[in-house]
């Protein structure tokens, strides 16, 4: 295999025992040597090394996306996306053209709505939904997945009687006074709905998963970390594609599967567990949800919402049900994945995790949105990790102040407080809730507020200084995955995983000026995936 010499860049390693060098030597897909580009060209420059020259451009080690959905990225490329519509009217107008080569009986599916970035109007009603498509049933997600849409035609096709059963942890919201549908459903009650939606082909789903893989390394990714089974047709046919597009067919973006509690029995049934795999494809945490969101008030608190007294949010199981869940996790000796956005939620999961021993791979806490003291001190354990999302700053605020209140402000998404504190953390985007861009994760961990805006930021204090941002994306990711050791500095004998940027990151004056960065190339395994 031909040795690569990558030079006359300014490299970050993350390593400190070597922080800075100029060149790094990379053979049969690992890191074999760094240091100046005069030591690195005389110790391996001769016949047979191939030399690409950086011209002076910033390199770190390959940026990781801790916590993401490969597969709802993928259905933006299949289904309609709502993502950033500004008002009532100009979501309406999508669906309706939409619906315009939609079939009748057919199903339009889409997702990514936020009524939150509503200049004008509120949610569409069922009525304004059957307007603009009255022959087909429509199904719209919202970008926290958290609440849909649908419209009369879905009920109808879904076979939707008021006295159905609604699934536990979900509500089919009525109007006040007819009682009827609006069209709203919250958490589980989608089920109801999902269960009548046509599966995409196996084709089409890997022909997505492959665009959205593509994006994933042109954003500057060499890992994730991603939750897909429930979307993909089940774990079977998930790891099949993922073994395809990766092992097969060599699409470069390393991959780590987080698998959904409902499949576990099967993932044991196969004799899988964490860590099982090889360095482009591997299994990773049993993913649990125990909560839901602030956007909708089901996210879990330990005390009333600010903007609904006598609101606490939905506990998405209770209490027995998730010790005996973790206990089957853990006699598989499987490590957990679980969603907690309210800190109610993360109080329960932590109660639950104390009583059981530690497995080789850490426990994962994901968003971690909101916290207590005492609740940071128990996530300060080198077995667990906060899995975060730093954009969510820009997108819940600053609404979110009204739903928590002032007095537990200081407390919501406290990435610094955590840091300082000891807790391993990682950064994730939660893509497609929020964009698949590391580089907009970092900017919302460096300035807490939406691009654009000039104020200090939101909970200023716990803003993370560039360093910190970058590690969350880089160092912090392998840790989720207990590949501290393999990924996440550069560093000789890890795997040549790199990512490098057009703007210097660490020597910018201000830092909206990584708005205005690009990914120039994304390097995995010593190979040039991506090339702007």
């Amino acid at each position: 295999m031909t040795r690569t010499i990558f030079t006359n860049g300014a490299f970050y390693t993350l390593d400190p025992s070597q922080p800075s060098v100029e060149a790094v030597v990379v053979e049969k897909g690992r890191i074999i040597d760094l240091g100046t580009h005069q030591e690195m060209i005389l110790q391996w420059g001769r016949t047979g090394s191939k030399l690409v020259d950086l011209h002076g451009k910033m390199v770190t080690p390959g940026l990781i996306d801790s916590h993401l959905h490969l597969s709802g990225v993928a259905f933006n490329f299949l289904d309609l996306d709502l993502t950033g519509m500004k008002s009532k009217g100009e979501m309406l107008d999508k669906v309706r053209e939409k619906a315009k080569t939609v079939a009748p009986g057919k199903w339009l599916v889409g997702m990514g709505w936020d009524e939150n970035l509503f200049t004008e109007g509120n949610i569409p009603t069922i009525e304004e939904l059957d307007h603009v498509a009255p022959h087909c049933p429509v199904y719209l997600k919202r970008i926290c997945h958290h609440a849909f849409l649908v419209n009369s035609k879905a009920l109808e096709m879904s076979q939707y009687h008021p006295s159905n059963t609604v699934p536990i942890g979900g509500t089919v919201v009525l109007d006040p006074m007819t009682k009827k549908p609006t069209g709203l459903l919250l958490e589980s009650a989608s089920q109801l709905i999902t269960n009548y939606i046509p599966e995409r082909t196996y084709q089409e789903l890997k022909d997505g998963l492959q665009q959205a893989m593509q994006l994933a390394v042109k954003k500057g990714l060499t890992s994730v970390h991603t939750n897909d089974p429930a979307y993909l047709g089940g774990l079977d046919a998930t790891y099949k594609m993922y073994d395809e597009l990766l092992n097969q067919e060599g699409h470069g973006l390393r991959c780590n599967l987080l698998i959904d509690y409902p499949f576990l029995p099967r993932l044991i049934e196969r004799g899988l567990s964490a860590g099982f795999g090889n360095e482009k494809l591997q299994i990773g945490a049993i993913k649990i949800f125990a909560d839901g969101a602030f956007g909708r008030r089901t996210a879990l608190l330990s005390e009333p919402y600010h903007d609904q007294p006598g609101q606490y949010g939905d506990a998405m199981i209770d209490q027995e049900t998730l010790y005996h869940m973790v206990q089957e996790i853990r006699a598989n000796a499987m490590p957990l994945a679980v969603h907690t956005i309210g800190d109610k939620a993360l109080e329960n999961v932590l109660d639950v995790l104390d009583q059981f021993p530690k497995v080789e791979y850490r426990d994962r806490i994901i968003h971690t949105s909101l916290v207590r003291n005492d609740l940071v001190q128990r996530l300060a354990d080198s077995s667990r990790i906060a899995d975060i999302q730093p954009r969510f700053v820009v997108s819940d605020y600053p609404w979110v102040k009204e739903r928590i209140g002032e007095k537990r402000e200081p407390y919501l998404y406290a990435w610094k407080t955590l840091l300082d504190s000891g807790v391993l953390c990682a950064g994730g985007s939660d893509a497609p809730i929020e964009p698949i861009d590391p580089l907009l994760g970092i900017h919302a961990a460096v300035t807490r507020r939406t691009p654009g805006d000039l104020h200090e930021g939101w909970n200023a204090k716990e803003k993370l200084s560039m360093f910190e941002a970058v590690k969350l994306f880089t160092a912090g990711g392998a840790h989720a995955t207990n590949e501290e050791n393999l990924k996440g500095t550069i560093s000789r004998g890890k795997l040549a995983d790199m990512t490098v940027y057009s703007n210097n990151l660490f020597t910018m004056e201000n830092p909206d000026e990584v708005l205005q960065t690009d990914i120039e190339m994304t390097i995995i395994g010593g190979e040039i995936k991506f090339n702007k």
